[in-house]
């Protein structure tokens, strides 16, 4: 009795509080599947008073956990294509949810959500809308920024310039690429300085091979004026990419200007990433694969990649015997894409004939 003696001596809005915590614990839930979209560290403040409603917190959170997925894993241009869905649709797509943390401090209440989206569903809410979705892999790449100024015949480099000095400030959470910058080495300093007159066709081989990094990203910064020019030379996945691009109303010394820009490039090599890793389901290659099918755990291996696969959308047995077992797979990219996240995972790989050769 003295337990709810106490309790009844509390504020409303305090009994309410316990109320929903007891709620929530109980009701909200959590998947495991590999089939689902996880977006965590969502943390959301709200004032508690008479006007509080748990309810619309949780739905802030889908909310926020839905821009920010469809952010990591669609191209920037497609992600405009979704900002007219509404909270109900959001909240359809939501597979579970799970309140971390949360607490009363000062009259506010703070919660920690994670929000898992049903894969499936929201994949088919994309391709609805035209959309293929990108897997999203992160990845570490290092990135030079070199600038010119004002047609000078000299590089500002490292403490002298303010793109590299601020390349790593306000980064978003969705995005998948993070970027190692240069110590301000005094050999590397000179090195590009030496090759100043060739700096756009330079390799840069002997400043990057320091750093052990198989992706890399050339930037040149060209001022004039008002006007910035910028070369990018990308080299992603063993395949380079030229970019140009150009900014109007420059201002080298107003801090807002250069994080714009490099926001902007940050998004334009974000969107090159992304399409290296679409989900194409207009692309339906069908592979034919045998295995011995006398070898359990190299089966039970196969079956777990493949469901582990993102860009598998079906497979089956076709075929079995005692000697073999032979898959069906439809996959939604190339046979060298296949190839390259297969024998990744520690396969390998015959593929002098038709059916290749799990081993």
């Amino acid at each position: 009795m003295l337990l709810f003696r106490e309790i009844y001596k509390l504020p409303l809005h305090y009994i309410f509080f316990l109320y929903f915590i007891i709620f929530f614990i109980k009701f909200s839930t959590a998947s495991s599947s590999s089939e689902v979209y996880k977006i965590d560290k969502i943390e959301l403040s709200e004032k508690f008073d008479l006007n509080f409603s748990k309810d619309k917190i949780i739905n802030k959170a889908f909310d926020i956990a839905f821009k920010e997925l469809v952010s990591k894993i669609t191209l920037s241009t497609d992600s405009k294509k979704l900002e007219k869905i509404n909270s109900l649709e959001i909240k359809n797509l939501v597979e579970s949810f799970v309140i971390v943390d949360e607490k009363f401090i000062n009259d506010n209440y703070i919660a920690n959500f994670e929000v898992e989206f049903n894969k499936s569903n929201f994949n088919n809410l994309l391709e609805k809308n035209n959309i293929f979705p990108s897997i999203p892999i992160k990845k570490d790449m290092f990135v030079i920024p070199i600038l010119i100024r004002n047609n000078q015949y000299k590089a500002s480099l490292f403490s002298e310039n303010p793109f590299y000095l601020n390349w790593n400030n306000n980064e978003k959470k969705h995005f998948l690429i993070k970027y190692i910058l240069p110590n301000e080495d005094i050999e590397d300093i000179n090195l590009i300085r030496e090759n100043f007159d060739e700096i756009e066709n330079y390799n840069f081989e002997k400043i990057i091979n320091k750093y052990d990094l198989n992706d890399f990203i050339i930037i040149v910064f060209y001022e004039n004026q008002l006007e910035l020019n910028v070369l990018s030379k990308l080299y992603i996945n063993k395949s380079y990419r030229i970019l140009n691009s150009r900014f109007n109303n420059f201002n080298i010394s107003n801090l807002n200007s250069i994080d714009s820009i490099i926001n902007n490039l940050k998004i334009t090599y974000e969107n090159e990433w992304k399409k290296i890793n679409q989900i194409n389901s207009s692309i339906n290659l069908t592979l034919t694969l045998a295995i011995d099918s006398s070898n359990h755990r190299l089966i039970n291996k196969l079956e777990k990649k493949l469901l582990d696969l993102d860009l598998v959308s079906n497979y089956y047995i076709d075929k079995f015997s005692k000697q073999e077992t032979i898959y069906k797979v439809t996959y939604n990219n190339t046979p060298d894409k296949f190839i390259k996240e297969i024998t990744s995972a520690g396969f390998g790989l015959d593929t002098s004939s038709k059916i290749w050769l799990i081993k």
